[in-house]
């Protein structure tokens, strides 16, 4: 089998599309462009592909992966020729290249994203970038609710832990959150308890549905993607 991983954006109005259509969507690509998926084994066989981390429904993505096996080998500038022709509007493919020497999958490796959040304003917020990174992270918790996968219920968190860096942009209409987070099975944050504890200590009302979220990057165990 012959592993390879592609690099590529997603932005626009598609990013309305679930993770589960565009894994869908990726499928169909490879079949109309010729390329044959390896498959695992078993009752339920299935395409040997994944992204190294699902990306939330609504959130725009600078630098996704996408890791997938063949039955044939390629040379990856094809592959990345022959995708690029399948692929709609808000979907650009960047680069392709092998997986050599992971024996993890992508998603195994991942340990952080790098996140840029965009939250309107009402009017501007009396605090610098830096008074409002102090107060934040000063706290001794940063609480917050976070819905248990099996059990559906609701659990309060402390995740000051799980943020790795945060700085604070505020302007005129606008505040903008850059934040390295936690990401990927052993330990992860979404931006979403970000966004909810910054609106409630800065005061902010904004409704969520004009927030902006971007994953700009996705961070793994070193060695990995270099």
């Amino acid at each position: 089998m012959f592993q390879y991983v592609i690099r590529f954006s997603k932005t626009g109005t598609i990013c309305y599309t679930s993770h589960l259509d565009l894994m869908r969507m990726f499928k169909r690509a490879f079949k109309r462009a010729g390329i044959k998926l390896a498959y695992s084994q078993g009752f339920n066989p299935h395409p040997k592909m994944g992204f190294a981390q699902p990306l939330s429904l609504g959130y725009w993505g600078l630098k996704e992966l996408m890791e997938f096996e063949t039955t044939e080998d390629h040379e990856p500038s094809a592959l990345l020729k022959g995708l690029k022709e399948q692929m709609p509007e808000g979907i650009e493919l960047v680069e392709c290249r092998r997986l050599e020497g992971i024996r993890k999958t992508l998603a195994a490796e991942t340990v952080s994203a790098e996140y840029i959040v965009a939250i309107p304003l009402e009017r501007p917020l009396e605090q610098t970038g830096e008074q409002m990174k102090e107060a934040y992270l000063s706290c001794e918790k940063i609480s917050a609710w976070k819905r248990q996968k099996k059990k559906k219920d609701l659990k309060e968190i402390d995740i000051k832990p799980m943020i790795r860096e945060i700085t604070f942009t505020p302007e005129e209409e606008t505040l903008f959150i850059t934040a390295v987070l936690d990401s990927g099975s052993v330990s992860n944050l979404s931006p979403e308890l970000v966004i909810a504890t910054v609106q409630e200590l800065f005061h902010i009302r904004a409704d969520r549905s004009e927030v902006e979220v971007m994953r700009r990057e996705i961070g793994f165990n070193p060695g990995v993607m270099e």
